[in-house]
């Protein structure tokens, strides 16, 4: 078990939360809320066994939110005393009477239950920033050295950033919280090429992003040392693999892939802003469209998607979102049909028939310095209870392609017209793998590659993936979400040749 790092807790968060609230109150404000947080981030590059580049920035600072004249109203400083808070008070609310003038609708936010002195940490071992920095090279060049030594490999990149979140809440109703929050991204990129073929190419690892601390590089929750070994014969055997024909395939999606999937069809497209309209920067709208809940047919019977704030080890796992509200599990897909969304408190305050009119936690800002967001969950794909392994789903195709890792993708500003490619893609010949192709995307409308959905492995085959990079409104911020999913097996579903369209040849 871990507290609060003692320099966060050393801030005297609640006597700054006070001051702000109170002449908040005492201007007229029906609604405010205070944060202060602090943000360590530490990058590290290494190529070829050198250390290429190390940084590490914090982010500190208070930010005053209200509901006034029916209006929001924000302001944020990095001042931390009484006078300052209290400022930022009044400048919130002068601000919220200038929108107020252009607000057409009356702002205010559902009812939330009052979660008074509550602390929370999220699970990890070891405090990233406890661990001497040479020790975090020494172990990134270590593991380029190894690679690189290898004939089949030219080059090496290896990074990892960590990040260390602290949060301080406070608002009107008499919510108080205090949250911490660890998460790694380490990823190990090797390069080769053929020289008879004109071929060069990249292999990457397939550790996740996590919620975890150091202990993740050191072995807990993914083998690096051996995904680093298969790197160099995985590359070589790309290398020569052939390009694949284009056509219709069956597929089996492993979770490396199918999480980014998720996260462009299904998570971006039941944020309920999205889906209002009231969003469109990075992602666009959304075809899911609130007058289709409970009768959108998403995807087949087998299809189960959840939203989730809690589950151990998520990039968006938290005890309590950015408007104090407790974090929660609910169904956005159920038995293929789309019965949920993603919502804050101003939208459950306006549909109330979603989720019994309350927020389901997903208000999130990704600094002091911005305004808290609807943003995404841990959106996750079910496993069946009895489902099979990745092989068993295999055995199941006579012709198709086995899919591992992400790599890059396009989908239309509805979320509904996509393409995906991927790592390495595998032949699948009478219910068995036979060897790897080259050139390979799939393409499809979000109904129909989720309705072609024909079987899902069992929880064994169940990975948590994500992302860092998450990006959405203007001014952009950027958030850390998680996609849990099974192994799954998709029927006829189309194949593009990646080198053929673009014009450069198979």
């Amino acid at each position: 078990m871990h507290e609060i790092d003692p320099d966060f807790a050393a801030i005297p968060c609640r006597r700054l939360a006070l001051a702000a609230l109170d002449r908040a109150r005492a201007l007229g404000a029906s609604h405010a809320d205070f944060r202060l947080e602090r943000i360590r981030s530490q990058d590290l590059h290494v190529r070829d066994g050198r250390l290429h580049g190390a940084g590490e920035s914090e982010d500190l600072g208070l930010a005053v939110r209200v509901v006034h004249r029916g209006a929001w109203g924000f302001a944020s400083g990095v001042v931390l005393d009484v006078d300052e808070a209290e400022r930022l008070a009044e400048t919130a609310v002068r601000t919220a009477e200038v929108a107020s003038v252009m607000t057409s609708q009356a702002v205010l936010v559902a009812p939330e239950p009052v979660h008074p002195d509550e602390t929370w940490i999220s699970a990890y071992d070891v405090d990233p920033f406890s661990v001497p920095l040479n020790h975090k090279v020494a172990l990134l060049e270590d593991w380029t050295m190894r690679l690189v030594a290898d004939p089949r490999v030219d080059h090496v990149y290896a990074s990892v950033t960590s990040v260390l979140e602290n949060k301080f809440y406070a608002d009107f109703d008499g919510t108080e919280t205090t949250q911490q929050r660890v998460r790694m991204h380490p990823e190990v990129v090797v390069h080769g090429s053929d020289t008879s073929r004109g071929v060069f190419d990249s292999m990457r690892t397939l550790g996740a992003p996590t919620g975890r601390g150091w202990e993740y590089l050191t072995g807990t929750g993914h083998d690096w040392d051996a995904e680093l070994a298969d790197l160099p014969g995985l590359l070589e055997e790309k290398l020569r693999a052939p390009s694949v024909e284009a056509g219709r395939y069956d597929l089996v999606v492993d979770p490396s892939n199918l999480w980014l999937t998720i996260h462009e069809s299904i998570g971006h497209a039941t944020e309920l802003d999205r889906a209002l309209g009231y969003e469109a920067n990075y992602a666009g709208t959304s075809f899911a469209t609130l007058d289709r809940l409970g009768s959108l047919r998403y995807g087949s019977d087998l299809m189960n998607v959840t939203g989730d704030r809690t589950v151990e080890h998520g990039l968006a796992t938290i005890g309590y979102d950015d408007e104090g509200v407790a974090a929660q599990r609910w169904d956005i897909i159920r038995d293929g049909l789309l019965v949920g969304y993603q919502l804050d408190r101003s939208m459950a305050q306006l549909h109330p028939e979603l989720n019994d009119g309350r927020s389901n936690g997903c208000a999130y800002a990704d600094s002091p310095g911005h305004i808290p967001i609807q943003r995404m969950a841990n959106v996750s794909l079910q496993p069946d209870p009895d489902g099979p392994d990745t092989d068993g789903l295999i055995a199941q195709v006579e012709r198709g392609i086995y899919v591992v890792g992400d790599k890059s993708w396009s989908i239309d500003m509805q979320r509904f017209n996509f393409q995906f490619t991927g790592q390495r893609f595998y032949a699948i010949r009478d219910g068995a793998l036979a060897g790897q192709l080259r050139d390979v995307a799939y393409q499809a409308t979000t109904t129909d590659f989720w309705g072609s959905m024909s079987a899902v492995g069992g929880p064994d085959t169940w990975v948590l993936g994500g992302a860092f990079n998450c990006g959405k409104a203007q001014p952009g911020q950027v958030a850390a979400v998680s996609h849990g999913c099974p192994s799954a097996l998709f029927r006829d579903v189309n194949i593009l040749n990646t080198a053929a369209e673009s014009g450069k040849g198979a």
